[in-house]
């Protein structure tokens, strides 16, 4: 990632941020040698983190993912859903490519929090999909807001990029923002028993591409 800014003019490059860089550093990992970036918005206490390897150039056409925080999953090895796989499978195809970037978002649980994604675990041990307990609790199905990630995407240097994603809104949400999606690229790891019911839900009820 570079320092300066980048030369290709963006869409973004004529507006105002509403992200800010706060800090930088190494993070070596099981996968591979990557840099990592710790960003704040500027309209929210939320907080965003960015993973990334090798020089992040607007006019390279670069992989990419918008990751959700899922604590269940990318820290404790939920098998009910894919999230901490696809996570991981995301780093591992940067690492093969030498180049690339996740943004990792704080919006745990499709937005709605850890506890309320645990009240909604409950409901599906009862038999609810996802999309079932979310509306049984008053809750929204998808919460998340993408375009502070594609800010800390721009500000990364970027403008064309290769998004590694089952899920349409997140195509959308980041061209509405000014990003070039050049390629979806399908991010799709073994399914578990568990997660298979999860996984369909998603494809029927939330058309995303499986």
């Amino acid at each position: 990632m570079k320092e300066e800014a980048a030369t290709l003019e963006c869409p973004w490059s004529k507006q105002a941020l509403t992200v800010e860089r706060v800090s930088a550093a190494r993070l070596p990992t099981e996968v591979g040698e990557f840099r990592i970036a710790g960003y704040r918005s500027l309209t929210s206490d939320e907080e965003f983190v960015v993973l990334y390897k090798g020089e992040l150039r607007p006019e390279v056409p670069t992989l990419v993912r918008i990751h959700s925080q899922c604590l269940t999953g990318d820290v404790f090895g939920s098998t009910k859903c894919d999230c901490g796989r696809q996570l991981r499978r995301a780093m591992e195809m940067i690492e093969a490519e030498g180049r690339g970037a996740v943004v990792y978002q704080l919006q745990e649980g499709r937005g709605i929090g850890i506890i309320n994604k645990i009240r909604a675990y409950a409901l599906q041990d009862e038999g609810a999909d996802t999309v079932e307990a979310n509306e049984r609790l008053g809750l929204a199905v998808d919460l998340r807001e993408y375009r502070q990630c594609a800010e800390v995407l721009f500000d990364s240097g970027l403008c064309q990029v290769r998004l590694m994603s089952n899920n349409p809104l997140k195509l959308r949400a980041l061209e509405e923002a000014g990003l070039t999606v050049v390629e979806r690229v399908a991010l799709e790891v073994e399914p578990t028993d568990a997660a298979v019911h999860y996984l369909r839900t998603k494809k029927e009820k939330l058309g995303h591409l499986l």
